[in-house]
This record gives C-alpha cells, sequence and structure tokens, in this order.
C-alpha cells in the first residue's frame, strides 16, 4: 500500500513543471493573434455648407404635345440633415400635337405660346444613405431624396398653378460638388382643347450642384 503512494506522489511532482510550464503569463493573452489589415479609404464628407446651387438639363414630356430639352438651376437650404427646401426654374418649348401635324395646316399655338417656363418651391427629404467605392481606397456618399411643392407654369400665354413631384439620387464627388440625377412630375390644369384637363408633365434630368 505504501509503495502504491509513494509511486502516485512521485508522478505528480514530475507533471507539476510541465504544466506549468505551458501556462502563459498573460492570461489574456489570445492563443491565435489576429491578422487584420486595415484599408485605408478616402471618403469625400460634407462639411459645413447648407446651401446648394444647381444647374441641370433634360427631357420634358408636355402632355399632347411631345417631348423637348428642358433646362433649368435650382437653389436650395439644407435644414437639417434630413430635409431641405428647394426652388427651381426651368424652361422648354412645346412642339406640335399630333392633330396639328395631321391637319398640316392649323395651328393651335404660334411659335411664342409654345414656350413653357415654371417655378416652383418644394421641400424635399433626403433618404437610404450610402457609399459607392471606386477602386479599393475612394468612397463617396450618396443618398436618394423626394420632394413635394408648388408654384407656376406659364404656357400657350397664360398662367396655371401647378404642383410638383419629384425623386432623385445624388453622388457627392467632393464636400463641395455632386452629380444628380432625377425625376419630376409638374401637374397643373388648362383649356386649350375646349374643357379643363388635368396633366401630368414629366421630366427627367442630370444635373451638377455647388455647395457653400
Amino acid at each position: 500500500m505504501a509503495s502504491w503512494i509513494q509511486r502516485f506522489l512521485l508522478a505528480g511532482c514530475c507533471l507539476a513543471p510541465l504544466a506549468a510550464s505551458g501556462q502563459s503569463d498573460d492570461p489574456l493573452e489570445p492563443i491565435v493573434g489576429a491578422d487584420i489589415e486595415r484599408r485605408a479609404i478616402s471618403e469625400d464628407m460634407l462639411d459645413t455648407e447648407n446651401f446648394e446651387i444647381g444647374v441641370y438639363g433634360g427631357v420634358l414630356g408636355i402632355e399632347d404635345f411631345g417631348s423637348s430639352a428642358v433646362t433649368g438651376a435650382n437653389i436650395a437650404y439644407h435644414i437639417t440633415e434630413d430635409f431641405f427646401v428647394e426652388a427651381i426654374y426651368g424652361s422648354s418649348d412645346a412642339n406640335k400635337t399630333s392633330y396639328e401635324l395631321l391637319s398640316g395646316a392649323v395651328e393651335l399655338l404660334s411659335d411664342e405660346e409654345r414656350e413653357l417656363t415654371y417655378y416652383a418651391l418644394s421641400l424635399g427629404y433626403k433618404m437610404f444613405p450610402g457609399q459607392i467605392y471606386l477602386g479599393a481606397n475612394t468612397a463617396f456618399n450618396t443618398h436618394f431624396y423626394i420632394t413635394a411643392g408648388g408654384g407656376n407654369t406659364e404656357f400657350a400665354g397664360n398662367r396655371y398653378a401647378s404642383y410638383t413631384l419629384g425623386a432623385g439620387y445624388k453622388l457627392y464627388l467632393t464636400d463641395w460638388f455632386a452629380l444628380d440625377v432625377g425625376m419630376r412630375d409638374h401637374m397643373f390644369s388648362h383649356e386649350l382643347f375646349g374643357e379643363s384637363r388635368n396633366t401630368n408633365n414629366f421630366e427627367g434630368r442630370l444635373g451638377l450642384s455647388v455647395y457653400f
């Protein structure tokens, strides 16, 4: 019995130094070291620029008068990170109606009356902010937006109260320069064909904006 106890104690004394040598002095040291490569990304961000001024061009579909080129300008004030107010002014020239084209000699409007101009004041809301990555080290901020407002449209020698709904996508190339891709619907009523009718005049546009 005594010899069995002596052999057990001897074995324990021999294993104790081996167990101690395998333990780390730092109990928080990881077993496997992390090897993560950090990428340096250059991201253009807006600083304190609350005012925006821009120009745009595109196509305006004037209901019953075909699609024509449109040009315009906008100025905006960004109230918060989410909301902004925007004033826009644009102009276009209406084409002939299908009736004028088929009849050949009938002219419903003179050349001067075919000019369409509009201005509106809208409230906008920015949503879904994100980034676009170009290459491994460059990122640009982006966001979608929607707008709603009202103003006036001058067309066919008359002025009409109009309402505007819009949406778009903005890409910030620098902290003061942005690319804007958007759509607008200019809605107003006229009586050019003998009775009052509501019209939807859709506009697609590409613009450039400067912040200051």
